[in-house]
């Protein structure tokens, strides 16, 4: 497998770039250049781990060299002076160490997004995976590869320019008001974000959610005045970024209001940035093919002005999805009540 997959997302959006054309009330876009293979795990691996599984997420450290974060859980990033010329780093920046103890967010970790001003101090979005079900730990039967999931949005800090993460004191940015053991039939949790992105003011981001009681299952936007600021970050409720979400696993957990979560994205936000020219907001997003707003497998470009509001989406490259075969990631119904 090839990083075309998995940098499709990121390359639509920077390919098309330079051909924008403010078009009111949207903007419209279209690819341009030629495919060209950035990392291939056949040649460029340093073992079986390394394969393409997250959107890339690139930025400069401190010494003007490139970083980025797209492989599997074994955190390893691709450095190198472009885009053209990046090679594995077989140091892992981030570990996964298969801690059986949920309550440790320890298990499986993917680093999802960066953020950085300096190059040298570094924050990270990590997607959390702990599956009951490889630490003997799921107490219903196992029939698809979603059952036993339980997901988490965590945050991370280097201070070296990438080389090295470690988890913030109080790491959960996001987490269902559930501990894993509740509901194990079904997918739970916070998952995938998008890229950290900025208005100047704030720094945002999207994330998936699988849904519970009261909170529907979809996409919710978060915000920070500083990712550094451990428990700053706050989800979008309808009408103000008011809602802190706990960590299950310590005491005096409240059930949060729920997320407005925002259309039309079905699933991962894959790359938001803004078009500088007109202000507007362009998102790539893949989808499967729902037979509505998502007519084949693809990815689709959305644009907005204020993050909420975002016109239908428009298709960027037809071609099989990351989802056509799990398009039940956020299809899940919640109809127990949440357990104190």
């Amino acid at each position: 497998m090839r990083l075309r997959t998995a940098i499709a997302a990121s390359a639509a959006l920077l390919a098309s770039l330079p051909s924008l054309a403010q078009q009111p009330p949207a903007l419209q876009a279209r690819l341009t250049g030629e495919w060209q293979v950035m990392y291939d795990p056949a040649r460029h691996r340093c073992d079986g781990h390394d394969v393409p599984d997250t959107p890339p997420r690139v930025y400069r450290n401190s010494n003007g060299a490139l970083v980025m974060f797209a492989l599997h859980y074994i955190a390893r990033p691709l450095r190198g002076p472009d885009l053209e010329n990046l090679k594995p780093d077989c140091v892992p920046a981030y570990d996964s160490p298969f801690d059986s103890d949920p309550s440790r967010y320890n298990s499986q970790s993917w680093i999802a997004a960066t953020w950085t001003q300096d190059g040298m101090d570094v924050h990270a979005l990590v997607h959390h995976e702990y599956r009951a079900a490889l630490h003997k730990r799921c107490s219903v039967p196992v029939n698809n590869a979603l059952a036993c999931w339980y997901n988490t949005m965590l945050a991370a800090r280097s201070r070296d320019g990438g080389r090295r993460f470690r988890q913030h004191s109080y790491p959960v940015v996001a987490a269902a008001p559930v501990r894993q053991e509740f509901e194990q039939h079904r997918h739970r949790g916070f998952l995938n974000p998008s890229n950290m992105f900025s208005d100047g003011t704030h720094v945002y981001f999207f994330a998936a959610q699988t849904g519970w009681r009261g909170q529907p299952h979809g996409v919710c936007l978060f915000r920070s005045a500083d990712p550094a600021r451990e428990r700053s970050w706050r989800a979008f409720d309808g009408s103000g970024f008011t809602i802190l979400y706990d960590d299950p696993y310590r005491p005096g957990l409240k059930l949060p209001r729920p997320c407005k979560t925002i259309e039309p994205f079905p699933a991962q936000v894959g790359a938001v940035v803004r078009h500088r020219a007109s202000g507007q907001w362009l998102a790539v997003v893949q989808s499967w093919r729902d037979g509505k707003r998502f007519p084949v497998p693809g990815f689709y470009l959305a644009t907005s002005r204020d993050l909420i509001r975002w016109s239908e989406p428009a298709l960027l490259i037809a071609t099989r999805s990351h989802y056509d075969d799990a398009s039940c990631v956020l299809t899940g119904v919640n109809t127990h009540p949440i357990a104190s």
